[in-house]
């Protein structure tokens, strides 16, 4: 008989009694990601998302006839996604136009000045000499260095697990050759003198939840793949690639089930045997993929169970991403002169990631990260207007700012910055407009301390010491996402879903 309606509106018949069932636990692009593989592998597979429409992280806000995508907004290493169409003998092209970028990035220095940041090696060569001709050299050295990085970090390593001390011990000496041990920003330093162009070619950690002065080196491989496989953005909002992902689910005879809150991860002995949803409701499963923060699914959804890894203590001292204080806006005005994405550096750097990461205080100064989509997809706003959202690495809840008070003033001076630099009289032109802070990350997406990206990226908290694909606590429960390996950012949790592809087994072994 039939098992459910899938978001498309079709009624699915599958044959539940023969059919291993697979539950995965969240809708954002991991969880997408690992539904299709599942499906793929022969498992009838139930996505269960607490939100009322997929996406988690990459949820959409619609107000007043703009479209906001709520989270990653870039996308890069395309042929994952392609990947995943063709596994349900699709392309990608017939449901998604991605549109390449260019510049990737338009910098902006607290002095005015402006790097163009694009795949492009000679204009590249180009803006590196223009403002700094003597870090020219070292510039294409830092590039053949991220490069090989990137060969061996993410192309053989990134959909890889790391189960044992062992694995981890075999790609050691790989690590050490490629200054893994060092951090993003001093491996930079090694090669570029300008404190300027240091600062470009380090600030790529802060994309996955890392401090550049402390994320690990391995993370120099983003230039390359950027450089490699472009910087992208999908035409109707980052939503349309997760309606393409639901749409692939539905077509396997999966289900996404939206308003769906699970609260415990039941098990027998060490186990996992299904799910209770908060409205107490009980789903069986023969194995469990969880899409949620990792440490929310350790410490909230498993109480039965006796953790010997990851328990309270360990989860409470591991060093968590920043927090993310997000103002999304549209104005009744176009605004030609400002790129896609634009980074707008403040006055400081080293000292103002210290304040984040290590001090945990909300500095009166900022860093900022500007989205424009409707530079290049103007259907995301009302005829004559634009759609914006403008991001401000903050600390995590662990500093104890009251987001109820704080988001508002902190807002009027990011405004106030706004106006004064890229957007002049912009707040006029405003017709909708909110916020969303570390609080909303922590009360809408159950993210533990209401950090962005989970786990920080530091070599001691990566591979094999990242929390496992294959959970170390519960026999058949698994991770995919930005808390578990390789990290976050899109190509991270789309490989995360790769990485099942080696430690689930297929349907038939368990049919």
């Amino acid at each position: 008989m039939p098992d459910g309606l899938t978001l498309a509106g079709t009624l699915i018949a599958v044959d539940a009694a023969r059919t291993p069932h697979a539950v995965v636990i969240g809708s954002g692009f991991g969880g997408l990601a690992a539904a299709v593989r599942l499906g793929a592998r022969g498992y009838r597979v139930t996505v269960l998302e607490r939100l009322d429409a997929p996406g988690g992280r990459a949820f959409v806000h619609r107000r007043d006839g703009f479209t906001f995508d709520a989270g990653p907004t870039i996308i890069t290493a395309p042929f994952l996604l392609e990947e995943l169409w063709a596994l349900c003998g699709r392309r990608l092209a017939d449901d998604v136009e991605l549109r390449p970028l260019t510049p990737f990035y338009r910098l902006r220095f607290d002095d005015g000045e402006t790097f163009d940041y694009c795949g492009d090696p000679d204009a590249m060569r180009a803006e590196v000499a223009r403002l700094s001709p003597g870090d020219v050299e070292g510039f294409e050295r830092f590039m053949r260095l991220s490069a090989e990085t990137c060969r061996i970090g993410f192309e053989q390593l990134g959909h890889v697990p790391f189960a044992s001390l062992r694995d981890m011990a075999r790609i050691a000496p790989g690590l050490i050759r490629l200054s893994g041990y060092r951090s993003v920003h001093a491996i930079v330093a090694k090669h570029i003198r300008d404190p300027r162009l240091r600062t470009v070619f380090s600030f790529h950690p802060l994309l996955i939840g890392g401090n550049p002065f402390s994320a690990s080196g391995v993370y120099t491989l983003i230039p390359h793949l950027e450089q490699r496989w472009g910087v992208h953005c999908a035409i109707g909002g980052t939503g349309a690639l997760v309606r393409g992902l639901a749409g692939l689910i539905a077509g396997q005879g999966g289900m996404v089930r939206c308003g769906a809150e699970v609260a415990e991860i039941e098990t027998d002995g060490r186990r996992a045997t299904g799910v209770r949803l908060a409205s107490g409701e009980r789903i069986a499963a023969d194995i469990i993929v969880s899409n949620a923060d990792v440490s929310w699914t350790y410490s909230r959804l498993l109480p039965s169970v006796a953790r010997r890894r990851w328990t309270d203590r360990r989860i409470e001292r591991a060093r968590h991403s920043m927090g993310l204080f997000v103002w999304y806006f549209g104005t009744k005005r176009r605004y030609p002169d400002v790129a896609h994405h634009t980074i707008l550096l403040g006055p400081r750097y080293r000292e103002l990631l210290d304040d984040i990461f290590d001090r945990k205080v909300l500095a009166e100064d900022f860093s900022l990260y500007l989205h424009r989509p409707t530079a290049t997809d103007p259907s995301l706003a009302p005829d004559g207007c634009e759609t914006f959202y403008v991001l401000s690495p903050v600390p995590n809840l662990a500093s104890g700012t009251d987001w109820r008070t704080a988001a508002e003033p902190y807002r009027q001076r990011i405004a106030r910055y706004l106006d004064r630099t890229v957007l002049p009289g912009f707040e006029d032109s405003i017709v909708t407009s909110f916020t969303t802070t570390p609080l909303d990350f922590e009360q809408r997406l159950l993210a533990y301390r209401g950090s962005a990206f989970g786990l920080q990226p530091v070599l001691t908290q990566s591979a094999w010491f990242r929390p496992h694909n294959r959970s170390e606590e519960v026999e058949r429960l698994f991770f995919v996402g930005a808390g578990t390996h390789p990290g976050a950012g899109v190509p991270g949790v789309l490989s995360s879903a790769r990485v099942l592809d080696l430690v689930v087994p297929h349907a038939a072994a368990l049919a």
